[in-house]
């Protein structure tokens, strides 16, 4: 049952502008690189949002523009060549998306072609932008905010359990933004007066081995977040529910997919709000003044089947500000 729902809405539609060729005018479909590290079966309700977004401004995919996608299928090491073969293409736009990997791939292949991001910390401290206002050169986009959002849902997660309870934290140990994701986890554990140990992993074939580890270690489980935990999404939550241990995550298509609990923004908003601020850029506006967004509102998303199974009773304060409770 949804309570509350994050607001992202770009833009009235607007009709496509023609491009000259000599004194003679000719439309021009505009051609979008959209470039993602994870698996497009991991991400086909986000990319149907973007193209929803895109559409409510106008541009329809196929038919008044053109999208080449571009995935790493969880390869990090791919993003420069893949970022490097959209731009041979010279399109109007290059989308960076699920994390930092992708925009600094995006960022190294081109200072010209516009680039509209989606990252999950602070942009700025990235040096992927000046500020966030004006943010000075060929990128803008979304900061979502889920390195910053780490401790939050430590918090919620601890509610499961009493006070100073173990606690597991899993991060993919190859994130360029690992070491900050841990200092947001280990500050919130000591508020917490809980132990906390960190359990790094590269791949979906670590899984499976940190958890014959972590089980043994903790109670509570944080899993930070990354493009790796959504593409690895179905293993991780067999896992949990087979050692039997109460997890959090950042994404609420892993609670959707099993999980018990997630806490972030919405990411099929976000990339519905991409759609629109793409179409932004290309009716003209400039990415060095069009200014970094990021989210107001973020969604707690419980399976209470998942809860039963696990032989928890989910506290009335979570279940009370829950978005939504999955039954």
């Amino acid at each position: 049952m949804r309570r509350r729902s994050f607001i992202a809405g770009v833009g009235a539609t607007a009709a496509l502008l023609p491009a000259s060729a000599g004194a003679q005018q000719q439309l021009r479909r505009p051609l979008i690189g959209f470039l993602n590290p994870a698996f497009l079966d991991h991400y086909r309700a986000e990319v149907e949002a973007f193209e929803q977004g895109l559409a409510e401004s106008g541009y329809a995919s196929g038919k008044s523009l053109t999208i080449e996608y571009r995935w790493a299928q969880g390869d990090l090491a791919r993003l420069p060549t893949l970022a490097t073969e959209l731009v041979r293409l010279q399109p109007d736009a290059i989308v960076s998306t699920a994390g930092i990997a992708s925009t600094r791939a995006a960022a190294a292949a081109t200072k010209t072609i516009p680039i509209v991001f989606a990252v999950g910390t602070d942009p700025v401290r990235l040096g992927i932008v000046s500020s966030l206002n004006r943010p000075g050169g060929n990128a803008t986009g979304v900061s979502i905010m889920t390195t910053e959002l780490e401790a939050k849902r430590i918090d919620l997660l601890a509610q499961l359990a009493p006070r100073a309870t173990p606690l597991a934290v899993l991060v993919n140990g190859a994130s360029p933004e690992v070491e900050n994701k841990i200092e947001e986890a280990l500050g919130a554990a000591r508020k917490l007066g809980s132990s906390v140990e960190i359990f790094r992993v590269a791949s979906v074939s670590d899984f499976a081995p940190a958890f014959e580890r972590l089980a043994t270690k903790a109670r509570l489980l944080a899993v930070l977040s990354d493009p790796l935990f959504v593409s690895g999404r179905k293993p991780l939550v067999e896992l949990a529910a087979r050692h039997g241990i109460p997890a959090v995550y950042q994404h609420r298509g892993i609670v959707e997919s099993g999980g018990l609990m997630s806490y972030g923004t919405n990411l099929r908003a976000i990339y519905r709000f991409l759609g629109g601020h793409v179409a932004r850029v290309l009716k003209g506006e400039k990415p060095a003044d069009l200014p970094v967004q990021q989210p107001t509102r973020f969604e707690l998303v419980l399976n209470l089947k998942t809860a039963k199974a696990l032989g928890l009773e989910m506290p009335a304060t979570l279940l009370a500000i829950a978005d939504e409770v999955i039954e």
